[in-house]
C-alpha cells in the first residue's frame, strides 16, 4: 500500500517537474495532464436536431399567421366593398321621394320597367342589381361578382321594427344587401319618411 502511494506521489511530482520546466515554452492548452480534455469545436448533433426543430416551429407559426392575416385582410376587402355599394344606393335614393310623384300612393313598387326611369324610392322594391350599380346609376363592372338586394317596407311610426301594410304609414324602412356570389357580406336599413 506504501508502494502504491509513492508511485501516485512521484507521478504527479513528475508531472509538476515536467511542467515546471517546460510552463514557460508550452501554451497552456498544450501542457501535459493526467486526464484528457477536448476541446469542443462544433455543436454536438442533439443540438443541431433541436435548433433545426425550433427554427422548423417559428417558420410554421409564420406561415399561419400570414395565412391569417391574408383571410383577414381579403375578409376586410370584400366588407369594404359590400359598405361601398350600399352607401351608392343610399345615395341614390336620398333625394327621391317615398312615393311616386305622379300616381301617389296607387303603386308600390315600380311603375317603369327600365332602372333608369325609377323615379320614387318604393320603384326600388326588390330590386336585385347585378352587376351593382353606383350612385348615378352607372352599371359597375368591376364588381360583378358583388349584388345589390333592395327592399322597401312601410313600418309602423311607433315601433320601426313592425311592417305595415303598404302605403299605410308614412314611414319606410330601406334595407340593402349585398351578396358576394350569393354569400351575404353586409346589410344595412334606414328610416325614410314621405313629407
Amino acid at each position: 500500500m506504501e508502494k502504491q502511494k509513492i508511485s501516485k506521489d512521484s507521478n504527479w511530482l513528475l508531472c509538476l517537474s515536467f511542467n515546471q520546466s517546460l510552463g514557460d515554452q508550452l501554451p497552456f492548452n498544450q501542457l501535459p495532464t493526467t486526464k484528457r480534455h477536448f476541446n469542443r469545436v462544433a455543436f454536438s448533433l442533439i443540438e443541431v436536431l433541436i435548433a433545426i426543430i425550433l427554427i422548423g416551429l417559428a417558420i410554421t407559426a409564420l406561415l399561419a399567421s400570414s395565412s391569417s392575416f391574408t383571410i383577414a385582410n381579403g375578409a376586410g376587402t370584400d366588407l369594404s366593398t359590400a359598405e361601398f355599394l350600399i352607401e351608392q344606393i343610399r345615395e341614390l335614393t336620398a333625394l327621391l321621394p317615398v312615393v311616386d310623384p305622379q300616381t301617389g300612393t296607387t303603386v308600390f313598387g315600380p311603375e317603369e320597367t327600365d332602372l333608369a326611369y325609377y323615379d320614387d324610392l318604393d320603384d326600388f322594391d326588390g330590386a336585385g342589381l347585378s352587376p351593382p350599380i353606383d350612385a348615378l346609376r352607372n352599371i359597375l363592372n368591376d364588381f360583378a361578382a358583388f349584388s345589390q338586394h333592395v327592399n322597401v317596407e312601410n313600418i309602423n311610426p311607433g315601433n320601426f321594427e313592425q311592417v305595415v301594410a303598404d302605403h299605410s304609414t308614412s314611414f319606410v324602412r330601406v334595407t340593402v344587401t349585398v351578396l358576394l356570389n350569393a354569400k351575404e357580406i353586409s346589410s344595412t336599413s334606414w328610416v325614410r319618411a314621405r313629407y
